[in-house]
C-alpha cells in the first residue's frame, strides 16, 4: 500500500539550533521583520471613549407602570420654590433663552420669530390640557407635570440643589415640561393628580402617563391617594394608554 506524506515535523529545538547556525544572518533578519509585526503601546495621548447613544425609553402599559411606583406618606412641610431654581440658562446657553423659552418653542406648533436676547413673537401652541389653540404668549405658561411642591413632598426635599435644578429644568424628558394655558396652572394649583387632572378623557389619559412616567424618571414616590386615582384611571379610561419613561440621572 502506497503510505501518505509523512506528518510535518520542525524537528524541535535541535532543528532549530541547526538552522541558527547554517544561517545565522537570514534567521536573524526573518526574527526582525516579525517583531516589526508585532504591535507596539506607544506613549500618548489616549482618547476619551465614544459617547454612548441617548438611552432608549422604558415602554410599558399604564398598569405596569404604576406598580413599580413605592407608596409613601408624603409631606410637603418646608417646601418653596426656590429650593428649585429655575428658569436656568436651558439647554444652549448660547441662544440666550432660558428653559422655559426653549420649552415654548420647542412645542409650538407654529413657531415663534426670535429677536434679540431670545425675545418671542408670534407662533402658535395648542394646550394639552384644555385642547385650546393660541397664538397669546401671555396665555400661556410651562407646566411642571408632576409639580415641584408634590416632587419635594415625593422624596425631592432629600435632593441636592444641584439635582433640584435638573429636575426643574429636565428637558431630557419630553414628559416633565408641558406648555399648556396659564388658566389651566392655575386650577392646577400645585395639586397632585388625585386632586387636580384634565377634564377630558384624552388628555387625561396623557397626563396619567406623563405623570407616572415623570415618578419613575425621577424615583419619586406616590401617596396613596394619588396611587389609588391612577389604579382606577388604568383599570377604566385609561385602560390601553402606555407609558414611556426614560432613566433619570444617576443620584
Amino acid at each position: 500500500m502506497k503510505k501518505g506524506p509523512e506528518p510535518y515535523n520542525t524537528g524541535g529545538p535541535e532543528r532549530y539550533q541547526a538552522v541558527m547556525n547554517r544561517h545565522p544572518r537570514r534567521t536573524v533578519a526573518a526574527l526582525s521583520f516579525c517583531l516589526a509585526l508585532v504591535p507596539v503601546a506607544l506613549a500618548g495621548p489616549v482618547r476619551a471613549a465614544p459617547a454612548q447613544p441617548p438611552a432608549e425609553p422604558v415602554v410599558m402599559q399604564l398598569e405596569d407602570a404604576i406598580s413599580l411606583l413605592v407608596e409613601v406618606e408624603e409631606d410637603r412641610t418646608g417646601f418653596s420654590p426656590t429650593a428649585f431654581p429655575h428658569w436656568n440658562e436651558g439647554r444652549d446657553p448660547a441662544d440666550g433663552c432660558t428653559t422655559e423659552n426653549e420649552v415654548l418653542r420647542t412645542e409650538a406648533v407654529d413657531e415663534p420669530a426670535v429677536s434679540g436676547s431670545c425675545a418671542l413673537s408670534g407662533g402658535r401652541w395648542v394646550s394639552y390640557y384644555d385642547n385650546q389653540s393660541t397664538t397669546q404668549l401671555s396665555s400661556l405658561a410651562v407646566d411642571h407635570v408632576v409639580p415641584l411642591a408634590d416632587a419635594w413632598a415625593s422624596g425631592a426635599s432629600a435632593w441636592t440643589a444641584e439635582r433640584r435644578e435638573a429636575y426643574a429644568n429636565d428637558q431630557d424628558s419630553p414628559y416633565t415640561l408641558a406648555a399648556v394655558t396659564r388658566r389651566t396652572v392655575q386650577e392646577k394649583a400645585g395639586r397632585d393628580i388625585s386632586g387636580w387632572q384634565p377634564a377630558e378623557t384624552g388628555p387625561l389619559c396623557r397626563y396619567a402617563g406623563d405623570w407616572v412616567g415623570t415618578k419613575l424618571r425621577w424615583g419619586l414616590s406616590t401617596d396613596k391617594a394619588e396611587l389609588e386615582a391612577l389604579k382606577m384611571f388604568a383599570d377604566n379610561m385609561c385602560e390601553t394608554t402606555v407609558v414611556r419613561h426614560l432613566p433619570g440621572p444617576a443620584q
